[in-house]
């Protein structure tokens, strides 16, 4: 088959010719200033080969509008410096020069917004719980336990761990369209370090968020492999799901809330991919059919993007990047 076209880069109506960039902008930001689609940067984004480090920006750092053609791009102001030792750049602008360590560097997405969920177990199995081990009782014989508490628990298979996060069982996830069973949420209780082998072991409690139980699971600790450097962009097929939870919201769902998808590895989702939201139609009744009972369903309307920062085989995370209206569960997520 025939190579699918580019999508067309559209710039805001409003987009400046230049922007400074701000201690606390994040890559999305500032594309979002310039472009109607942010995930779009790295088609217009112009590498200055000259200047070491070109994919990292800075606060202070200047970009630029430029045309070639009929084609925008975006490129940094400045020359390059002397020559900077290895993780240092320098970048010559007006009035001065400067030398800044890379982690100064901005962050392609809000870093503070996802910080609870990469270190956490997020979904877990039937499976999984079926073989994880479970706190059994306190060394004071409490139901409830705390930090600092030596707790035991039973059915350890690998001892190379000694790590756990304590979890307990949350909200369990179903796709709507099709009942199927997805998975639970697993909840952090507290951290768990193994302090001495046996059966059964026998660990000490820290940083608890609530009061351990007896019965509470007990899972390896996560690693984050989420790099902030990266940016996001669009699944190459198309996949539709819905949002089946959120986090931290109240009533609607905004900018920045972090949610989860009925989709995942399994569909074919990545981390760092973008989803659009729509809003699904309500049904109305036809206002000239005084006598009928038929519902119209209006059409779903995009309110906003998210994108996926978590994946496990049948259930996402993912980050609200825009809220242009109202955002609720099961609202539809598709491929924009």
């Amino acid at each position: 088959p025939a190579p699918e076209p580019a999508p067309v880069v559209e710039l805001k109506p409003d987009y400046p010719d230049r922007y400074v960039v701000r201690k606390g902008d994040t890559l999305w930001d500032i594309a979002a200033r310039f472009l109607k689609d942010p995930w779009m940067w790295p088609q217009v984004w112009h590498i200055n080969p000259e200047i070491r480090n070109p994919h990292l920006i800075y606060p202070g750092d200047v970009i630029s509008l430029h045309y070639a053609g009929d084609k925008p791009y975006l490129a940094l102001e400045g020359a390059p410096g002397e020559a900077a030792p290895k993780g240092i750049r320098t970048v010559k602008l007006k009035p001065g020069a400067r030398v800044l360590p890379l982690d100064a560097a901005i962050d392609a997405i809000p870093r503070s917004a996802l910080a609870p969920f990469l270190y956490r177990p997020g979904i877990v199995t039937k499976e999984e719980l079926d073989k994880a081990p479970y706190i059994i009782s306190s060394q004071e014989g409490h139901l409830i336990s705390g930090p600092g508490n030596t707790v035991y628990a039973t059915r350890f298979g690998d001892q190379s761990l000694t790590v756990y996060n304590v979890i307990r069982v949350g909200q369990e996830y179903r796709d709507p369209r099709t009942g199927e069973f997805l998975g639970y949420q697993a909840v952090k209780v507290a951290d768990a370090n193994v302090t001495r082998w046996g059966d059964p072991v026998t660990l000490i409690l820290s940083n608890s968020r609530i009061e351990v139980l007896d019965g509470d699971y007990l899972l390896p600790t996560e690693k984050s492999t989420l790099e902030f450097s990266f940016f996001p962009y669009p699944p190459r097929k198309p996949i539709s799901g819905d949002i089946i939870a959120a986090f931290n919201a109240l009533t609607q769902i905004g900018q920045y809330t972090v949610v989860a998808i009925d989709r995942g590895a399994r569909e074919g989702l990545k981390q760092g991919h973008i989803l659009a939201i729509y809003q699904k139609g309500e049904k109305v009744r036809d206002p000239r059919g005084e006598y009928s009972t038929k519902l119209i369903q209006l059409p779903s309307e995009r309110a906003g993007l998210l994108m996926v920062f978590k994946v496990y085989d049948k259930v996402s995370y993912a980050l609200v990047m825009e809220a242009t209206r109202p955002i609720h569960i099961h609202d539809e997520v598709r491929t924009p």
